[in-house]
């Protein structure tokens, strides 16, 4: 018997608020000029949000728009104090970009698993369509800052059942604990009962009994600090680098996102119960330094020469390959880069 826990946070964690103005700013500049460099980091802390990073685009962008645009897709619409401290992207990373090569160096892993369709981990489908579900809710009383996590327990022979679930969930002074409780444990069913899986799990709601402060008014935020949650849920094994508000030139998003297509594509292709990808990459050089494939927890060196042969791993071919010029970023910024099954990279 073993367990494994993920967990996700919702698009109103702050966090998450800070990945939404990232990818927005970065929508803007690729609307208007898709080959717009943008490398956008943000911090919010109560009403003030600083913006930091480097951009080559358009100069008619009003990124205070954008900023105020993504609060209010949230539903945080308040007045807020912007730093803005971003200038151009430097012209010694640029020089290898133009060339045709890597922005930077890294290493990227790509996973999948037999878990779920999504060939994702079933801990972190639980986590984050219970808050997918809990935000469709739309419930007047709840706020947008929300955090779900799942233990799910596999007994010998695979069987999973659920061991714990956990959601908190901001909440405002009107509704109490045990209204918020209710309301909570409602979703944690039917999320449990859409997988087909048992009902009769812990249930964990505010553990500390109250969640009305929250956002950026509890506790600070952040761009890229849920890459876990962005990502497998702990499923998969992660290079370390963030997605949100980069352009599609920096290998971090862009080769993060071609290793998950070719995952899937393994795993589907030798109906394997779990394949990882890892690509890597040193600046301004256009191959990848190196190509390694697990498959059922054993490295395959075949498998590695089969990605390399037959796909072009380049940062403009990987572009190319998963039409990244055309995609609204903001609209993934939250609840998993590889839930939305009509993105590119899913289409393995």
């Amino acid at each position: 018997m073993r367990s494994f826990t993920s967990e996700q946070v919702s698009c109103g964690h702050p966090d998450k608020v800070c990945d939404r103005i990232a990818d927005s700013i970065l929508d803007a500049y690729l609307e208007k000029d898709p080959l717009s460099r943008v490398a956008v980091e943000v911090l919010v802390k109560n009403e003030h949000i600083i913006l930091a990073g480097e951009i080559t685009g358009p100069a008619d962008i009003e990124r205070k728009e954008q900023v105020a645009s993504a609060l209010d897709g949230i539903g945080l619409s308040y007045d807020f104090v912007l730093e803005d401290l971003i200038f151009s992207q430097s012209p010694d990373i640029a020089m290898g970009v133009d060339s045709g090569g890597a922005g930077d160096q890294g290493i990227m892993f790509g996973y999948a698993c037999d878990e779920t369709s999504e060939c994702l981990p079933l801990s972190y489908m639980l986590a984050t369509d219970a808050l997918k579900e809990l935000r469709a809710l739309r419930h007047p009383l709840l706020g947008a800052d929300a955090k779900s996590q799942v233990t799910v327990r596999f007994d010998d022979s695979g069987v999973p059942s659920i061991d714990t679930f956990l959601i908190s969930t901001q909440h405002s002074e009107e509704l109490g604990t045990e209204d918020v409780r209710s309301i909570a444990g409602s979703v944690m069913e039917r999320t449990a009962e859409r997988y087909g899986l048992n009902t009769d799990f812990r249930k964990l709601c505010n553990p500390t009994g109250r969640f009305v402060i929250g956002g950026s008014f509890g506790d600070a935020g952040v761009t890229g600090r849920k890459i876990i949650c962005d990502t497998y849920g702990g499923g998969g094994r992660h290079g370390g680098g963030a997605f949100s508000g980069k352009d599609p030139t920096k290998v971090d998003r862009s080769a993060a996102y071609m290793a998950r297509y070719l995952a899937k594509h393994l795993l589907r292709k030798y109906e394997l119960k779990e394949a990882e990808v890892q690509l890597s990459y040193a600046i301004g050089m256009r191959d990848p330094i190196s190509v390694a494939v697990k498959a059922d927890g054993k490295w395959d060196g075949r498998m590695a020469e089969e990605c390399l042969e037959n796909f072009d791993l380049t940062p403009a071919g990987i572009i190319s390959f998963l039409k990244l010029r055309e995609i609204r970023y903001s609209d993934i910024s939250a609840y998993g880069h590889f839930t939305n099954q009509d993105m590119p990279w899913e289409k393995a």
